[in-house]
C-alpha cells in the first residue's frame, strides 16, 4: 500500500526532508518512500505521508521526526569503496601532508556522512599500514573525525562490529585478520588500534562546521552530494573549504564532482582518481 495519497502528501513530505537534512527526493521515489518509512507509520498507527508530516510537526513530534531522518538517511556502505582513493591516501596524501605540517602533530581527518563507520575505519587502517609500510611516518598519528545525522548508523558505528556479511563487501582476508578481532563465527570487531584514532559525532551537513571544532587536513565526502540540491552542495563545498587547511585534500566518490569553486579547490589527477586540493 503506498503511503503518499496524493501528489500534495508526496510534495509536502519532499519538502520537510529537504528541509530537515538537505536530500532532494526525486519525483518517482515513491517505493523508496514506502520501503524506508513503512515498518515505522505502522510502529506509529500512521496510514499516510499527510498523517505522518502533521504528526512530525505537531508539538511533540521531534521523536517522529527524528525517527523519519534516521530511515531516510540511512545507507549502505562499503570498506575500501572504489579503493584507488584509499591508495592515494596512502601512498601519497600521508606523506605530503605530514611534509606540510613539519611531521609535529597528528593529521586530522574527517569522514563526513560515515554511515555505520566503514569509511573511518578505513582511513584508520590506511594509516596504519602507511606507516608500517614506511610509506609515512605518521609519528603523531592521525585523529579522525566521523560525522553523520543518524543516531542509529553512529551507535553501530561507534560498537565497531561487523557481521561477516557486511564484511565481505570490500574487506580483503588479510586486512581482516590484520585489523579485526574474531567474537565468534558470525561477527568481528575493529581492534582498539583502529577504533581509538575514530572519533563519532552527530552532525547535519547543513549546519555550522565550526562546530568541529578544528582545521582538517584531509576531508573525505563521499557519495553524499549527489542526494542535494546543486545549490546546498555548492554551499557544504564552500563551508568545507573553510574548515580544510590550505593545501589539504577533499576527496569526493567516483560519480561526483567539483565545478564552479576553482577559486577554492585545485583538481589533482592521479590516474586512477581525482582529488581536490584546497587552496
Amino acid at each position: 500500500m503506498r503511503l503518499a495519497k496524493s501528489k500534495e502528501e508526496y510534495e509536502a513530505f519532499r519538502q520537510f526532508l529537504q528541509d530537515a537534512c538537505g536530500i532532494l527526493l526525486g519525483d518517482n521515489k515513491h517505493y523508496l518512500v514506502d520501503s524506508r518509512l513503512k515498518g515505522l507509520c505502522d510502529q506509529f498507527a500512521i496510514s499516510s505521508l499527510g498523517e505522518l508530516v502533521l504528526r512530525m510537526r505537531s508539538p511533540g513530534g521531534g521523536g517522529l521526526r527524528e525517527a523519519v531522518v534516521d530511515a531516510m538517511t540511512t545507507n549502505e556502505t562499503l570498506w575500501f569503496r572504489d579503493n584507488h582513493p584509499y591508495q592515494i591516501l596512502k601512498d601519497t596524501l600521508f606523506k605530503e601532508i605530514e611534509e606540510l605540517a613539519g611531521f609535529s602533530r597528528p593529521l586530522n581527518l574527517w569522514s563526513a556522512a560515515c554511515s555505520t563507520g566503514q569509511e573511518p575505519y578505513s582511513l584508520a587502517m590506511c594509516a596504519e599500514e602507511a606507516k608500517a609500510e614506511r610509506k609515512a611516518r605518521l609519528n603523531g598519528g592521525v585523529r579522525i573525525v566521523a560525522t553523520d545525522i543518524s543516531s542509529s548508523a553512529l551507535n553501530a558505528a561507534t560498537k565497531g562490529v561487523y557481521e561477516s556479511l557486511a564484511l565481505s563487501r570490500g574487506m580483503s582476508e588479510d586486512r581482516l585478520q590484520r585489523h579485526f578481532t574474531r567474537i565468534n563465527n558470525h561477527q568481528w570487531q575493529v581492534k582498539r588500534s583502529i577504533a581509538d584514532c575514530v572519533e563519532f559525532r552527530s552532525l547535519n551537513l547543513m549546519d555550522n562546521f565550526a562546530r568541529l571544532g578544528r582545521k582538517f587536513d584531509i576531508v573525505f565526502c563521499r557519495n553524499v552530494l549527489i542526494y542535494f540540491s546543486p545549490e546546498l552542495k555548492l554551499d557544504i563545498l564552500r563551508r568545507m573549504h573553510s574548515v580544510i587547511v590550505t593545501g589539504g585534500y577533499l576527496v569526493l566518490g567516483a560519480s561526483e564532482s567539483l565545478s564552479h569553486l576553482s577559486d577554492k579547490y585545485e583538481m589533482i589527477h592521479c590516474r586512477p582518481g581525482i582529488v581536490y586540493r584546497a587552496r
